[in-house]
């Protein structure tokens, strides 16, 4: 997306993916303007790479959600000239103006952006044959407030969506190119709940409600679109629990060709789901039921379970996993607490470090993200009544579990051949191994044979996630009209070139 946000007069910027590969040293040149967008996770590689850039002479702008958040940090540890702060669909191409002037500012505040100004993104720059599936966002923000999540406060609580219109083009953009899997990068793919409903009707709020149904029908109208597109498309996205409230919903969904979802379940028990703020969720064979909504449904989920609440007592891991395979979902995954800048849970346990902080190399834990890996701990928050290596043990055990060859046949049978049954399992077993070395794992004899194997089953499943590319597949027109003071559209097929892709690093 950045990359389409830099002025085209200067032509096309070079895209780095470390993901895929480092950045090469000799590839900047004095002058060169280097953006680095980083996360809390990647933030110490991100800064390695400012201070590399700076010391051979170019510019260096930094953004994403850590440099929002922290931008006085960009500058004393990546020695940064700018840093863009929120949207970068319009900030950074100031920010590039300001560096070809040789006056760049300090900050470049990009705001909120309503979602009619989002930039699709160019892929067209990145290796093609690097990726199983490709991104499209639709909206950015949440309207809830879980206690983990940062994005309510960084992007909003206000959903910003995208005109549907520009979304199916990018979409068949990409199908043009032979991507036929497409995460729709939704903060939450249902933002409009029956309770927000209720809620605006009882309370006589009828702007809102006139809001809130807007919002819901801009989603019906993406959804009939993305029916109309090539059977062989398939889509997946992020959701909560609710939608299981709503049967229309979730068909709409089916016949959009959004086969999966992830739903953010996070805990099994009430307590668990009081203290992240989400006891909008239900717990027991309530929440069994729930999730069995979305198969019935044929919407396949990706339960989001969390680790390490003070809730979290031994018995918590058992019924997790016995949830998890009762509740008939297709794929699971058990993450650790983790308190990330920008959340509640980060605030609290901040303020509780300040009275007797923990110092790591210098580094307040607090700043963990300041701190070399290998010196890093792997447990920031000490539960109240189980020790790390506890609840190490009882999180590898859930997934391996859950994993096993033979709960995943099972599961399996949602499938419609054997080959696609084969698919399941290896993909099944591909992403156990990438998550195995996340930290659940303490030994680096375990994480690099789960590496190896992770690398072998991938180029097994590239091969189940490419498609032939579609040069013919047309792109609609859109004419908006309107009538009785509504808007209507009409679509008219035909040729049209366009332009889409991702970055990490990018020169």
């Amino acid at each position: 997306m950045i990359a389409a946000a830099t002025p085209r007069d200067l032509g096309n910027p070079i895209v780095v993916d470390e993901c895929l590969e480092k950045v090469l040293p000799a590839s900047i040149a004095p002058g060169d303007i280097v953006g680095i967008g980083i996360h809390t996770g990647n933030a110490f590689r991100g800064y390695e790479v400012g201070r590399m850039a700076r010391q051979r002479g170019a510019w260096v702008v930094y953004g994403g959600i850590h440099a929002t958040l922290y931008p006085d940090e960009v500058f004393e540890h990546g020695q940064a000239h700018s840093v863009v702060t929120g949207d970068g669909d319009l900030a950074w191409g100031r920010a590039v103006a300001g560096c070809m002037a040789g006056a760049p500012e300090k900050i470049y505040a990009g705001g909120h952006l309503e979602g009619a100004d989002f930039l699709p993104a160019r892929w067209d720059l990145m290796p093609r044959d690097r990726y199983m599936w490709a991104s499209v966002q639709t909206t950015r923000g949440c309207p809830k407030h879980c206690s983990f999540c940062s994005v309510w406060r960084t992007d909003g609580q206000r959903p910003r969506q995208r005109p549907y219109q520009t979304v199916i083009d990018e979409i068949v953009a990409l199908r043009r190119m032979g991507f036929r899997f497409i995460a729709l990068a939704d903060d939450n793919f249902y933002p409009v709940s029956f309770t927000d409903l209720r809620l605006a009707r009882e309370q006589n709020n009828q702007a809102r409600l006139d809001d809130l149904n807007r919002i819901r029908s801009d989603r019906f109208l993406l959804m009939e679109e993305l029916a109309r597109l090539p059977g062989d498309l398939a889509f997946f996205t992020q959701i909560t629990m609710e939608a299981a409230e709503d049967g229309e919903y979730l068909d709409a969904m089916q016949r959009a060709h959004i086969k999966g979802a992830l739903v953010g379940v996070e805990s099994v028990t009430p307590e668990g789901l009081k203290a992240v703020f989400k006891d909008f969720n239900y717990s027991g064979d309530a929440l069994a039921k729930r999730l069995q909504t979305f198969k019935e449904h044929h919407v396949h989920v990706l339960g989001s379970f969390i680790f390490g609440l003070p809730t979290d007592t031994p018995a918590s891991f058992d019924a997790t996993a016995e949830l998890a395979l009762k509740a008939g979902i297709s794929f699971a995954q058990f993450v650790m607490l983790n308190p990330l800048p920008g959340t509640v849970d980060f605030a609290r346990w901040e303020k509780e470090q300040a009275e007797h902080p923990t110092i790591i190399g210098g580094v307040p834990i607090t700043r963990y993200w300041l701190i070399p890996s290998a010196m890093r701990p792997k447990l920031f928050i000490p539960h109240p009544t189980m020790s790390f290596e506890e609840i190490r043990v009882l999180t590898q055990t859930v997934w391996d579990r859950f994993y096993s060859w033979s709960a995943i046949w099972r599961r399996a049978d949602c499938t419609p051949d054997l080959r696609a049954r084969l698919a399941f399992t290896f993909i099944s077993r591909l992403y156990r191994q990438m998550y195995a070395s996340t930290g659940l794992a303490t030994d680096s004899a375990r994480k690099k044979k789960s590496e190896k194997w992770a690398r072998w089953t991938a180029r097994l499943c590239r091969r189940l996630f490419h498609a032939k590319p579609m040069p013919q597949l047309q792109s609609p027109v859109w004419n908006v009209g309107f009538v009785s003071g509504n808007p209507r559209l009409a679509s008219i097929k035909t040729s049209r070139a366009d332009d889409s892709g991702p970055l990490t690093v990018l020169r």
